[in-house]
């Protein structure tokens, strides 16, 4: 798993599937709220008129010279929850996301949100 301070410096640059495909350029990091690990990005997806970012998982990504790979397909990543580029992840939307990647989600002890932007 990256660590949250060596992949900011990733921001901007391309995202691209398990199979090289392009999905967008990489905005921002969420990290798990009880790990402080990196477990989500947000990437610019979108026409430049009608952009939005789409949250897919960190699990298995890899970098390469100019890019972040992700072992989701495009069209997977495409079609998951997103959120305006102004806008935030409501708590309540955040089992949707991890849903959609099919991955297991539980709140903290407390009830706290699992996700937080870095």
């Amino acid at each position: 798993m990256f660590e949250a301070e060596d992949i900011r410096q990733w921001r901007g640059h391309n995202v691209v599937d398990h199979e090289g495909h392009k999905i967008g350029v990489l905005e921002a990091l969420y990290v798990d709220t009880a790990t402080d690990q990196s477990v989500f990005a947000t990437v610019t997806v979108g026409l430049p008129t009608r952009h939005r970012l789409v949250f897919v998982p960190l699990g298995g990504a890899t970098v390469g010279p100019d890019y972040l790979k992700v072992a989701y397909d495009k069209k997977q990543v495409k079609e998951a929850p997103s959120i305006g580029t102004d806008g935030e992840l409501l708590a309540e939307d955040e089992e949707t996301v991890f849903a959609h990647y099919e991955l297991a989600y539980r709140t903290g002890a407390g009830g706290e949100r699992r996700l937080a932007r870095r």
